[in-house]
């Protein structure tokens, strides 16, 4: 049995360019990759804020009214609905004066995870143990 583990470190803001929230796009199709492996192989992904990558976490969101995409928001709610972990640096949110209560969660909609606001040393180590580390 194999267990890949997998890092998605989002360092830069989700509508700044569209690459951040592709992290998010792909740590979610982790589910699809499973379809392919062995019956006791897994992936394991974590999906990382970290730095600049904090600021586009806000509930409330007018993502498509502003810039014509799908917000964030949406998507880490997804997220949550398909039981992907996603850390948020606890450091990094003081830094930009963002509370815990204005990050989305998928609760009303059935999720049982949600985001977790976690000290930088949390997600270091799940950075140090992925097999593959991704950078967005």
């Amino acid at each position: 049995m194999a267990d890949v583990k997998c890092a998605f470190v989002v360092q830069t803001p989700q509508y700044k360019g569209e690459t951040s929230r592709l992290a998010i796009t792909h740590a979610i199709s982790y589910q699809t990759v499973e379809i392919l492996l062995d019956d006791d192989d897994t992936v394991t992904p974590s999906l990382c804020f970290i730095g600049e990558g904090v600021l586009g976490l806000s509930k409330g969101q007018e993502a498509m009214e502003t810039y014509g995409i799908t917000s964030t928001e949406s998507h880490i709610m997804n997220s949550c609905l398909v039981d992907l972990e996603v850390l948020v640096c606890k450091e990094d949110m003081e830094k930009y004066g963002i509370s815990e209560d204005s990050l989305p969660d998928a609760e009303e909609m059935g999720a049982d995870v949600k985001v977790e606001v976690v000290p930088m040393a949390e997600i270091k180590k799940r950075v140090d143990e992925a097999r593959h580390v991704l950078l967005f």
